[in-house]
């Protein structure tokens, strides 16, 4: 099989189901763990958005033009905070008002420890798994993705937003009361919080009832040691199948970051 390869997807499931994706075709990669893989990258690369060939890939899978032109390629995409829709500048104003204006959640996750994160309320728990979450606890439902950005930067002075994606890999973070850790978070934010809430009467809800989800990952063995495997450098990558977690898979000889090298035509043999 072979075609452009795009993240992985996902089901939440005990453990996560998990497909590799190459041109819309959908390989599950649960039933090859402890067998060897091999990904061959034919040198090829096609842009996510037009499809058109490309040397070099900008944001996990864009050329160089849709890269600059596009509205999802924005910097606001990875700081929603400074959103410059209300000053007429948005890229793409149609894109905006279905994407960013609609729901979004602000949530704890355990990744490679406590970490505050956003994402659209219809990527729930898709976000959670792709970060490689153990554990995951919405905390805030708000009206668009600025006003989840905002509260995301105000809790990330006391919290991470980052993950540590090595040691998330191995698989060694220890279990997190998330309820309490909520508790003690908006406890220290109360003051700044109410604020932002004052100035956008309506528009954020605390999910005071939300429970904790666990996410299980299908691993045979976590690395001891975290080595990335880069098709640049290693166009054929070969090993033993030995689990996968958030976007990556996990060989016998390294692990590969499958988003990083989304629009890569690759041969699945």
């Amino acid at each position: 099989m072979q075609g452009r390869l795009e993240k992985m997807a996902a089901v939440h499931d005990t453990p996560i189901r998990y497909e590799l994706v190459l041109n819309y075709q959908r390989v599950p990669l649960n039933p090859l763990l402890g067998q060897t893989v091999s990904l061959q990258h034919t040198g090829q690369l096609h842009c996510l958005h037009c499809n058109m060939p490309m040397r070099k890939s900008f944001n996990q899978g864009y050329c160089y033009p849709c890269f600059s032109r596009l509205a999802q390629c924005d910097m606001c995409m990875m700081k929603p905070e400074i959103c410059h829709h209300a000053a007429g500048t948005c890229r793409d104003s149609v894109w905006a008002e279905t994407f960013c204006f609609q729901s979004h959640i602000v949530y704890l996750a355990n990744t490679s420890g406590l970490k505050v994160g956003i994402t659209r309320h219809t990527q729930i728990p898709t976000r959670w798994i792709d970060q490689g979450a153990i554990q995951a606890l919405p905390i805030f439902k708000v009206s668009s993705r600025r006003l989840s950005g905002q509260i995301e930067t105000l809790l990330a002075q006391h919290v991470n937003d980052k993950t540590q994606w090595q040691r998330m890999l191995k698989n060694q973070i220890e279990l997190l009361n998330l309820i309490a850790e909520r508790d003690k978070l908006l406890t220290i934010c109360t003051n700044e919080l109410n604020e932002l809430e004052h100035l956008n009467h309506g528009a954020m809800a605390f999910l005071a009832d939300e429970k904790v989800v666990d996410l299980h990952y299908p691993i045979e063995m976590a690395p001891s040691k975290v080595i990335a495997l880069n098709f640049d450098k290693t166009p054929h990558i070969s090993g033993v199948l030995q689990g996968i977690k958030g976007q990556y898979l996990i060989f016998d000889k390294g692990v590969l970051n499958v988003r990083k090298f989304a629009g890569y035509e690759i041969k699945l043999v």
